[in-house]
């Protein structure tokens, strides 16, 4: 059974690891569902960060309700089925990394070597918000009748 488990974690590591942005559901104050996508990071305990604008809808839902569901999808280009994607979708608590904290510089500092320059640019701009993505439970689905759910130490487990 350990090692089910052990080839389960690589092989939603090994999904994730193939992206660097994600899918963001969020909800306004007043219900209504916004879709957006940001590029992300992890820290080595499984945090997930994002660095987002104001004058994104996805920012002002995250301030107002801090919750988001995160996806990560197979292309469909690559998905013999579409009806079943190999997908990963996480429920996550969100809370906001305030600026010149040692987590705030670090977490900027491995976005800047992830994704670049930009971030050298955005970390100026004061309507740019970092959020600590906390994730309470997932679910990855590598097919038909292929869906595992996870929370607490199994989660952060696919969180490396």
């Amino acid at each position: 059974m350990k090692n089910i488990e052990s080839n389960l974690q690589q092989e939603v590591i090994d999904f994730r690891s193939k992206f660097k942005s994600v899918v963001l559901a969020t909800l306004s104050s007043d219900g209504a569902p916004d879709a957006s996508y940001t590029p992300y990071i992890l820290d080595d305990s499984g945090n997930i960060f994002i660095f987002v604008s104001e004058l994104a809808q996805h920012t002002k839902n995250l301030i107002n309700l801090p919750k988001v569901s995160l996806l990560w999808i197979a292309d469909e280009e690559h998905s013999r089925n579409l009806f079943a994607r190999q997908r990963l979708t996480l429920q996550c608590d969100v809370k906001e990394t305030q600026p010149d904290t040692i987590q705030w510089k670090a977490a900027l500092t491995r976005m800047q070597h992830v994704h670049g320059k930009t971030i050298e640019v955005l970390r100026s701009l004061p309507d740019f918000h970092l959020f600590t993505l906390e994730a309470r439970h997932g679910n990855y689905v590598r097919g038909f009748a292929k869906a595992f759910s996870a929370s607490g130490d199994e989660l952060r487990s696919w969180l490396k």
